[in-house]
Parts: C-alpha cells; sequence; structure tokens
C-alpha cells in the first residue's frame, strides 16, 4: 500500500467554523407569503413547496408544468443555462393543490402563456431571483419598527432605523429547500421519499443537510422520554431517590 497521502493533513486552527445552515418553519412560510407581494409570493411558494434551487426556478418553462408536475430539465445560473446540478437532480416533482391555484393564477395575470419562462421579466426573459429578492421580497420583511417603510427608502428618514422584529427574518432561497425536507420529516415522510422529492443522489445528504431538528421536536422527544420512565418500573424513581441520598451521607 501507498503512502496515506493526507496522513499529516489538519485543519487549520483558524479556519471558521461552518455556519449553522437554516430551514424555514410552514409558519415562517405562511407569514411570508402573506407580507410579500406577486409574483415574489408565487416564486417564494414553488421554492418553499417543490423544493427546487434558485437556477431551477429560473429555467422553469410553461411547458414543463403539466398534468400536476415539473418537469425539472434545466437550470439558469449567472445568465447561463445548463443541466441541473447532478443527474438525479433531473425529475418530476408533484405540486399540491395550492400552489397549482397560485400558479395558474399567475399564468393569467400573465397573459396566459402556454410556453416560455414560467416566471419572465418585462422583457419575456428568465426574472432575475436577485432582483425578485431585493425589489419585492427584502421591502416587505425589512421595514422600520417605528415609520413601517423599507430600509432602503428610511435612508431618507430623520431616526435611527430599527427593523421590525415581528415580521419574518429572510434567511435565503435555499431554506426554502431545506425547508421543505424538514416539513416533510416532522410529518412523518420516510427519509427515502423525502430524498426524491428533493432529488439527492444518496439519502446521507437529505439526513445531513436537509432535515433539521427545530426546537420544538427536542422538547417533544424529551416529554417522550418522561413519559417512559414510569415504565421502567414502579420503584425506579424511589430507588434512585434513596441511592442518591445514601451517597450524599456517606
Amino acid at each position: 500500500m501507498g503512502e496515506n497521502p493526507v496522513r499529516d493533513t489538519a485543519v487549520a486552527p483558524t479556519a471558521k467554523e461552518p455556519q449553522e445552515t437554516y430551514a424555514y418553519s410552514l409558519d415562517e412560510i405562511r407569514d411570508i407569503l402573506a407580507l410579500i407581494p406577486e409574483p415574489a409570493a408565487t416564486i417564494f411558494a414553488t421554492a418553499a413547496f417543490t423544493g427546487l434551487r434558485r437556477g431551477e426556478i429560473r429555467g422553469i418553462r410553461w411547458e414543463d408544468y403539466r398534468d400536476g408536475e415539473i418537469r425539472v430539465s434545466r437550470s439558469i445560473w449567472e445568465g447561463h443555462v445548463t443541466e441541473p446540478k447532478t443527474r438525479q437532480s433531473r425529475g418530476v416533482v408533484p405540486i399540491i393543490r395550492p400552489l397549482a391555484r397560485m400558479l395558474d393564477a399567475h399564468r393569467l395575470r400573465s397573459g396566459n402563456p402556454q410556453s416560455g419562462p414560467m416566471f419572465a421579466a418585462t422583457n419575456r426573459n428568465p426574472v432575475s431571483m436577485n432582483n425578485v429578492l431585493n425589489r419585492l421580497i427584502r421591502p416587505a420583511l425589512d421595514r422600520c419598527k417605528d415609520c413601517k417603510v423599507s430600509r432602503t427608502a428610511h435612508r431618507k428618514a430623520d431616526h435611527k432605523y430599527e427593523r421590525d422584529a415581528t415580521r419574518p427574518t429572510w434567511h435565503g432561497w435555499h431554506a426554502a429547500r431545506r425547508g421543505l425536507g424538514t416539513n416533510l420529516y416532522a410529518l412523518g415522510i420516510p427519509e427515502k421519499t423525502i430524498q426524491a422529492i428533493l432529488r439527492h443522489a444518496n439519502v446521507s445528504t437529505t439526513n445531513t443537510y436537509y432535515i433539521k431538528t427545530a426546537p420544538s421536536d427536542a422538547l417533544a422527544a424529551m416529554a417522550k422520554l418522561e413519559g417512559a420512565i414510569p415504565q421502567l418500573g414502579n420503584n425506579w424513581a424511589t430507588e434512585t431517590t434513596t441511592s442518591q441520598s445514601t451517597t450524599a451521607v456517606n
């Protein structure tokens, strides 16, 4: 056997720890959808209820949407049309009825097109996701708690900007994809099914990066543990208390 090429390597002590990723809860998704205007609301709903990546959302064409499904066949990143991220990323994603209703309304507002980008700018090219975020989403979510204007418009105000904490915080487009995995898991959907919906190559990616355990899940788990303790025997708690008292005296 040859020499292990990484035997004497180590992580630099000054290297930053990886940042914790975020997943939107169903409550956060509902609150964001209630606040942001169209077409941002339908675009965000597509991210939250299909798990499509940002470039894949830009790449959707109306001809990809039929029979209650979206066929993922391309991605647009920095203006370049490419294949989806991996071979497994090519696939079909089922559309839930609330999202279908939003997509149908969006189609009518857009003039009932049968082909072309599903989310198009005024020039009929695929919309810029950064423009959607900066022009429609952030102004609705990031507003001053006192004068209720957006952070951008607040530059002309005569008082210090302080964000309205009653509004949900934006954590990025990919947090919607993670949110889908987490919310499906919380509803009891098996990991392998979530893997198929998110189109991951293997289930370990789904488990490691896309299923987040919320604090409420931890509380529920400890409540189950508490409920299971009496099943260990009626004398368990008494014996434990007696043992602890004896140790303290001795």
